[in-house]
Order: structure tokens, then sequence, then C-alpha cells
């Protein structure tokens, strides 16, 4: 479920997007920070400061999480349910200790979302289907410039 490549853009992006839905059926989409792989069809992510998409999951457990590399304009998108492990759950500390590993302490994690994969579908930005010659290199350079980042000297071209 979790191929390498999927692997890879969970661990180098530095936001997801985690998609709920409340009660009255409306969308919430909220980034997290703190997320990582939890074996081949997990994901684990630490609820910092997210009260709305606790009681959103309390109510329906489906979900879509977004990984992309602005930089690329490609990655994933997850779909699947997600249970809330609290504190005094038995599981807490074993799921809690990867994403320790991460913070290092400098968040307060209230919660884990632990999320069961069901399926996995790529995120491309049209670009790519849209206007001939795109590729990850142009892409990279367009976004480069957007953003006002320069490439450091020890960054391979």
């Amino acid at each position: 479920m979790l191929t390498d490549e999927v692997l890879q853009y969970i661990d180098r992006s530095v936001l997801c997007w985690l998609a709920t839905v409340d009660g009255s059926g409306a969308p919430n989409v909220s980034p997290k920070e703190v997320f990582c792989a939890y074996g081949v069809s997990t994901v684990l992510v630490a609820n910092i400061a997210s009260p709305q998409s606790d009681r959103n999951l309390r109510g329906n457990p489906q979900v879509c999480l977004s990984f992309v590399d602005v930089f690329v304009q490609k990655g994933y998108k997850l779909k699947g349910t997600a249970e809330v492990v609290r504190p005094g759950d038995r599981r807490y500390p074993d799921l809690e200790a990867p994403l320790l590993s991460l913070t290092q302490g400098m968040f307060p994690i209230h919660s884990i979302f632990v999320v069961q994969v069901q399926t996995v579908e790529p995120i491309v930005a049209p670009s790519y289907r849209l206007k001939p010659g795109t590729t990850e290199a142009t892409q990279i350079a367009g976004a480069m410039q957007t953003y006002g980042v320069q490439q450091s000297a020890d960054q391979p071209q």
C-alpha cells in the first residue's frame, strides 16, 4: 500500500493536509506538522492543535490525507479511516514514540490520529499533462523562482 515512493513523499513533506467531515457533512481541511508512516498501511498524525479534526473523527472516521512536494508539484492522496488514540489507551506509548522522535518534545501531543490507508492516488499538477515540455526540473525551477528560493552550494544540481 505505502510503496517506497509514497514513503519518500511522506518523509520529505513538511506538512500534510488532513480532510475530515463534520456531523452536518461540511468538510474541514487542516495542516498537520507531525506525522509518519507506521508500517505499510498506516500513517500516524499527532494531534497538536486540532480540536475540529478530533471532533469530526469521533463522528465520521473517513479521511483523506495529502502530501505534496511544492517544488516538483507532485504528491499522494491517501484515503482511509482514522481512529483517535488517546494517552490512556494501552497502544498510546508505542504509537507516540515515533512522533516524539520527530518533535523532540517541542509540541504537546494531545492524541494520535491513526490513519488506516485504504487507497493511494498520485497528485500531479495539471502542467505535466497540459504544458508540453514540463518536467520535474522545470517545475522545480519555476517554483524556486516563484517562492524566491535559491539552491544552496551544497545541494546537488
